[in-house]
């Protein structure tokens, strides 16, 4: 028994060491690779497109999506402008960056439609035209075993690069970002009636507002959507031909919406983040001008966050610029400020407005000797009426800028003249609208020496009188701000003459003095000579990039020292706004007839 007990131990640890050993043997277990990320199908719809593709396509290039996961489907339309001879090169540029790249040119020697009554009607002819086109890039997608597709317009400005994977994480059937105007008019709809149309709701502006943030649930999305092709719902989902219940005027988003109803799939619109940028739509009766200035418009307005190039793909020519009917545009920019320069200098070039850089001067850098020097004196009476401070560096800087402006103005001999500020946002058709106003002005032989181009109008209760015999020009009362306005020759000299550097006051605050609408009469005393012949610009065409507690807002002029006094450095932004509506107020301003801005 004994000799079978240390047999059957021999033999276990025999086994244990025989059974250890091929353990040893095994293959060690390495990490898994990532897993390939889905594959998309970008969808590229152009016609008459040649203002928006370069920058259009440069957000394509941006996506952080890999390329090699990309497939790109584009089509250009009946066009008389160079988009598809655009296309057609963007496409060679960049055949070899993704998986796969499809061009299809229709226009078949055509430029229109046979029962179109411009570039912005859209008959019949032209709805299903394009529905056939969608729904043949949704059958190449399918055909491809794509993962997803993302239909986005040619003017859909997608600043965000990592638009694409967060629509993808929301895990949604379909889905679109939510993109933004200067307007509330966006890409998505909170309701629709019973025979389609759009339908006012009240969730519409607190989601477009980013007041409710989320991915939402919505009857409408279009012009940038994604629709996820793994999902079995999707297959029932289609452009065209219609569904054999739809009830609605032909139209491609109707269409689709009607679709994905049937097919009991929910839209979604996403706004947790800023995704990108869209311009409002234009009238029938609207021209290919009218859509170049309102894409510039977007674009400009784009460019405020993000700093945007158009695709390098792409040979673009530099569009003709002009200094409108000025003799000159100045823009004011301090050295330092390198950020507002170069944004100003894309968005001018965008808008093909010539200008010259003026330097402006440095507040901070100024020391007790140079203002001795320049003999700057600060007003007796002035204290800030909201902190009950002096007179900063900073608005001494600001107002020097300005003054040396006014001071070549005389020495040139500058009929009229444009001066803007580095930290401004233009309102749509700005060139023209500004330019028809001034052309008015001259027509009329209307005298005047400053018209404000962007302010902050402080008497709100009482409406300004409009100017007879011009549109859109009202008599100013007490303003504040200097983001743009037009001098005239005789209105520098005046300023000149006014000899303010021995009385000074932040040019906001004097411009009001010299056209007798300050409030303060103690301020008025100090000024003989108060007949600047004054008008304002309404509705108003510049208003600030940033507004007081937005991100990314910044002032030169109230965050430095008091004037005499080195040693006192505070930051007046943020020790009093809290209290005051500030010179960077953010409540909007209204119009003549009281109307706010964002409601027209």
């Amino acid at each position: 028994m004994l000799r079978l007990q240390v047999s059957i131990l021999l033999w276990f640890g025999i086994f244990r060491l025989d059974f250890s050993d091929a353990l040893s043997d095994l293959e060690p277990i390495r990490t898994e690779s990532v897993l390939l990320k889905p594959k998309v199908m970008i969808v590229v719809l152009a016609r008459n497109s040649e203002h928006s593709l370069p920058f259009y396509l440069g957000c394509i290039e941006r996506l952080d999506h890999p390329k090699d996961r990309i497939a790109i489907w584009a089509a250009a339309d009946h066009s008389i402008d160079n988009t598809t001879a655009m296309l057609q090169e963007w496409v060679s540029g960049v055949e070899r960056l993704y998986h796969s790249v499809h061009i299809r040119t229709t226009e078949h020697g055509s430029s229109s439609y046979a029962d179109e009554r411009g570039p912005k009607h859209w008959p019949d002819s032209r709805f299903i035209h394009v529905m056939q086109l969608r729904q043949a890039a949704l059958q190449s997608a399918r055909a491809q075993w794509a993962d997803y597709i993302l239909f986005a317009d040619s003017d859909n400005l997608l600043t965000n690069p990592k638009v694409l994977s967060q629509l993808i994480a929301e895990n949604r059937t379909l889905v679109a970002p939510m993109l933004e105007s200067r307007s509330l008019y966006s890409n998505f709809w909170c309701g629709m009636t019973t025979q389609g149309y759009y339908k006012r709701t009240d969730s519409y502006i607190p989601i477009r507002n980013r007041k409710r943030v989320g991915c939402h649930a919505v009857p409408m999305i279009h012009s940038t959507m994604l629709l996820d092709l793994r999902r079995r719902a999707s297959r029932a989902l289609a452009f065209y031909p219609l569904h054999q219940l739809y009830p609605w005027i032909l139209d491609d988003i109707l269409a689709f919406s009607f679709s994905a109803r049937q097919a009991g799939v929910q839209m979604f619109v996403c706004n947790r983040e800023h995704y990108g940028y869209l311009p409002v739509p234009l009238q029938t009766q609207q021209t290919l001008e009218d859509e170049t200035e309102s894409f510039s418009h977007t674009l400009s307005e784009a460019m405020i966050d993000f700093a945007l190039e158009p695709s390098s793909y792409l040979h673009t020519a530099s569009r003709n610029k002009d200094t409108m009917v000025f003799d000159e545009v100045y823009v004011i920019n301090l050295l330092r400020r390198i950020d507002r320069r170069a944004r100003m200098l894309r968005t001018l070039d965008v808008l093909g407005i010539e200008v010259t850089l003026t330097d402006a001067v440095d507040g901070k850098a100024l020391n007790s000797s140079q203002l001795q020097a320049l003999g700057i004196e600060m007003l007796p009476s002035y204290r800030d009426p909201y902190s009950g401070r002096e007179l900063t560096k900073g608005e001494i800087g600001c107002f020097l800028s300005h003054y040396n402006i006014w001071k070549q103005v005389v020495e040139r001999k500058q009929q009229q003249v444009l001066v803007l500020e580095d930290d401004i946002r233009f309102e749509p058709n700005f060139k023209s609208r500004l330019n028809t106003i001034m052309e008015d002005a001259q027509r009329t032989q209307l005298q005047w020496d400053l018209i404000y181009v962007g302010r902050k109008r402080l008497q709100v209760k009482n409406p300004e009188r409009w100017v007879q015999g011009i549109k859109n020009l009202v008599y100013p009362d007490y303003s504040y701000w200097t983001l743009g306005y037009a001098l005239s020759l005789q209105g520098a000299k005046k300023l000149l003459e006014a000899k303010p550097l021995g009385k000074m006051l932040p040019v906001d605050e004097f411009l009001p003095v010299m056209f007798n609408k300050h409030p303060k009469e103690e301020y008025l005393a100090h000024f003989k000579q108060r007949d600047l012949i004054t008008f304002s610009v309404e509705p108003l065409l510049l208003y600030p990039t940033h507004y007081t507690g937005e991100p990314g807002y910044s002032s030169d002029t109230e965050t430095s020292t008091i004037w005499d006094n080195e040693s006192i450095n505070t930051d007046w932004d943020h020790q009093r706004s809290h209290k005051k509506p500030n010179r960077g107020d953010a409540a909007p301003l209204p119009t003549s007839d009281g109307r706010n801005r964002d409601e027209l």
